[in-house]
């Protein structure tokens, strides 16, 4: 037996209730992540045309990918069960606001820069999808590991 095995408490990386509770949970996080993923790849490709004029058509289907996978999220959420909900939305609106000005200094910069109208319009929809998205990461791992009747 190892000296680290001698050190740890009686049932030290078992699971408890609340890792038994979560075992039926979406994967709301890993698609979450992948959605994060597809905005900011879309963001890279248009930035990375810079000075030529952008071929749009594979920002745009990263940015449809990514629309679609934060309504599947969000749906998901809603149809947990056994979720403290109180405390999902008390983060959910605090993270909300902090991630709207966020954005809105974003979507400023984007404007003061006289970025083109396609790619201001492309990177205005890629803002509002990543306020909606890290929100929802923010609260959902919050949460998660509450208890359901937590407020």
């Amino acid at each position: 037996m190892s000296a680290t095995a001698d050190v740890l408490p009686p049932g030290f990386g078992e699971p408890d209730a609340e890792d038994l509770r979560q075992a039926g949970f979406p994967p709301v996080m890993p698609i979450a992540i992948s959605t994060l993923v597809l905005i900011v790849t879309g963001g890279i490709v248009v930035a990375a045309q810079y000075g030529r004029p952008p071929k749009l058509t594979i920002p745009v289907i990263l940015l449809g990918l990514a629309a679609v996978l934060l309504l599947v999220n969000a749906v998901l959420v809603v149809r947990i069960e056994e979720f403290a909900r109180p405390v999902f939305h008390r983060v959910l609106g605090w993270a909300l606001l902090a991630y709207v000005v966020i954005a809105g200094i974003l979507e400023y910069v984007f404007i003061y820069d006289h970025t083109p109208g396609r790619e201001l319009a492309l990177f205005s929809a890629m803002l509002v999808l990543f306020a909606l998205d890290v929100p929802l990461m923010l609260s959902y791992s919050v949460a998660r590991w509450q208890p359901p009747d937590a407020t």
